[in-house]
C-alpha cells in the first residue's frame, strides 16, 4: 500500500551522497545501560560512548548537562547512525543537529510531535526538544513529523506550524497524504529521527506509549527519503525501561535488539551526505 506515498523529485544517485558508512563513524550513546553488553562488537563500524556518568539527563537536560554532552561529542559530526538509548534521551537530535552548517529539513518519525512545553521551562526535555529546535535553529526550514494525530500540531504558534508538515501513519497508509508530501522541499537535505514508538509493539517495546506502523512500513517510507534527498544522518531512539519486571524485560530487550538489527543493517547500505 504504501508504494503511491512517495516523495516526488529527482532520482538518487552514488555522487549525490558523497561519503560511504565505510568512511563514517557510527555512535551508540550509552546513557542507561539498556543495549545489550558488546552489541557494539557484533555491528560494524559501531562505537559505543558511555554517557552513564553524566548527571541531570533523565528526561530533562540539564545546562551543565548540556556542556558535557556537548564536549564529549565534539569529535563526531552529524553524519551517519546514532543510537539514542530509550525515548528519555530523544532531546539528543537537537546536539546533533545543531552540527549541520546549511539549511535543512528534519524528518522525525514519532508517535508522539515532541513540541510540548517543557514543565522546567528553562531545561530541554524529551518531550519539548522538537518544538525548541523549529524555534532556536535558524537552518531547520523544514520538520516532516510522520507518525502523530496531525491535530496533536494545532496548538503548536502559527509561525512554526508553517515549517510542519505532519504525516499520520493511518493517512500513509491509505493514501491520503499527497497534499501534504508535495509540500516537501526535496532540495533541503535531510536530517532522520527515529523513535521507536512510532511502531507497534510487535516491532518495538519503548517506555512510551506507541503508534502501530510495522518496521517494514518504516522501512519504505526511510528508503524513499533517502531515494528523494540527500540524508546527513539518522538517529533511533526508544528503547525499553530498566525498571521492568526482569523476564518482560528480557523479552523486550529481545525485540528491540532485532528491529535495531534491521534498522542499522539497512540503514549501513546507505549513502550519507559529507
Amino acid at each position: 500500500m504504501i508504494r503511491r506515498i512517495r516523495y516526488t523529485g529527482p532520482e538518487d544517485t552514488e555522487e549525490r551522497n558523497r561519503t560511504t558508512m565505510e568512511n563514517t563513524q557510527n555512535l551508540l550513546l550509552d546513557f542507561s545501560h539498556v543495549y545489550p553488553e558488546g552489541v557494539e562488537k557484533r555491528a560494524k563500524n559501531l562505537k559505543r560512548i558511555d554517557m552513564s556518568d553524566i548527571s541531570g539527563t533523565d528526561m530533562y537536560c540539564s545546562k551543565e548537562a548540556e556542556q558535557k554532552i556537548r564536549k564529549r561529542l565534539k569529535p563526531y559530526g552529524p553524519q551517519g547512525i546514532h543510537f539514542l538509548d530509550n525515548g528519555n534521551y530523544h532531546y539528543m537530535t537537537k546536539f546533533f543537529t545543531e552540527k549541520i552548517g546549511e539549511p535543512f529539513s528534519l524528518v522525525l518519525f514519532d508517535h508522539h510531535n515532541d513540541m510540548q512545553q517543557s514543565l522546567i521551562h528553562e531545561l530541554t526535555s524529551c518531550g519539548s526538544w522538537a518544538g525548541e529546535l523549529l524555534r532556536e535553529n535558524s537552518r531547520l526550514k523544514q520538520m516532516i513529523l510522520i507518525g502523530p494525530d496531525p491535530e496533536s500540531i494545532r496548538p503548536v504558534p502559527a509561525r512554526l506550524r508553517e515549517k510542519i508538515i505532519c504525516i499520520s501513519v493511518e493517512e500513509s497508509e491509505e493514501h491520503t497524504a499527497e497534499a501534504e508530501i508535495k509540500k516537501i522541499n526535496l532540495k533541503l537535505p535531510a536530517y532522520i529521527s527515529v523513535d521507536k514508538d512510532v511502531l507497534n509493539r510487535y516491532n518495538a517495546r519503548t517506555n512510551w506509549n506507541q503508534g502501530n506502523m510495522s518496521v517494514t512500513t518504516l522501512k519504505k517510507l526511510l528508503r524513499e527519503v533517502f531515494r528523494h534527498q540527500k540524508v546527513i544522518g539518522v538517529d533511533i531512539c526508544g528503547e525499553c525501561s530498566l525498571q521492568e519486571p526482569f523476564p518482560e524485560f528480557l523479552e523486550d530487550e529481545r525485540i528491540n535488539d532485532v528491529t535495531n538489527q534491521i534498522l542499522y543493517h539497512f540503514l549501513s547500505e546507505r549513502r550519507f551526505l559529507a
